[in-house]
């Protein structure tokens, strides 16, 4: 894949399992646009200062990087896009004339943020994303269902496709189909859809000793 990657799954190779600095930025830019309503908090500004906030920085000493992400990475990719702009009272005429801009999360965006689980509205960017056109034939309904039943399980899978679409793996995020999903899908899924098949199969005393098994090791 050519241009501006996606880093929000990327490790240092020294630290496995640590996100580097770049992968933390995208990480919360995502997440303060999902989980912000008021246009005001999703201007560059606001959400630098966000971020800031809970590191326990100074804004304008990450503003430049968060800047750079959404600039270079997050909006030329189609993840986010100005939704509008915040007139200004104040400051230069140019800037009081053409408004601050705010941004929101594309359906793509919102799909991103649905694949990590430390994003809050889950729910709620649920909705909006299977509102939209995102969606292959059929995926909407099954998505929402799996989401209601085994909302961990849900993340786990749409985790394994962007992370598909991170590593160049897919071209685009969307549309989101069967046949994506079973690409990205891992031996996770499948010993998951085996347990199912047996625990289905079995009679009502297998099912209680599965269930007793289970809640002794979960």
């Amino acid at each position: 894949m050519n241009g501006p990657n996606l880093s929000i799954f990327d490790t240092f190779k020294t630290k496995k399992g640590s996100l580097t600095g770049e992968a933390k930025r995208q990480r919360q830019i995502i997440a303060a646009l999902a989980g912000q309503s008021n246009p005001a908090g999703r201007t560059r500004t606001a959400i630098s200062q966000g971020i800031a906030g809970k590191r326990g920085k100074a804004w304008k000493n990450i503003y430049s990087g968060i800047f750079r992400d959404m600039d270079e990475t997050l909006i030329p990719l189609g993840l986010v896009e100005e939704e509008g702009r915040l007139p200004l009272k104040r400051g230069p005429r140019a800037l009081q004339e053409q408004g601050i801009p705010y941004y929101r999360l594309t359906s793509s965006g919102l799909l991103v943020s649905l694949s990590l689980g430390e994003i809050p509205g889950a729910e709620g960017n649920l909705k909006r994303f299977l509102a939209g056109d995102g969606c292959g034939a059929g995926v909407e309904k099954a998505l929402g269902t799996v989401f209601e039943a085994a909302p961990g399980f849900a993340h786990h899978l749409l985790e394994g496709y962007v992370r598909s679409y991170c590593m160049g793996e897919r071209e685009d995020l969307l549309p989101l189909d069967f046949e994506g999903l079973k690409a990205a899908s891992d031996g996770q899924v499948r010993i998951l859809k085996e347990f199912m098949a047996g625990y289905s199969g079995s009679n009502k005393t297998g099912r209680a000793r599965l269930d007793g098994f289970l809640e002794r090791i979960v």
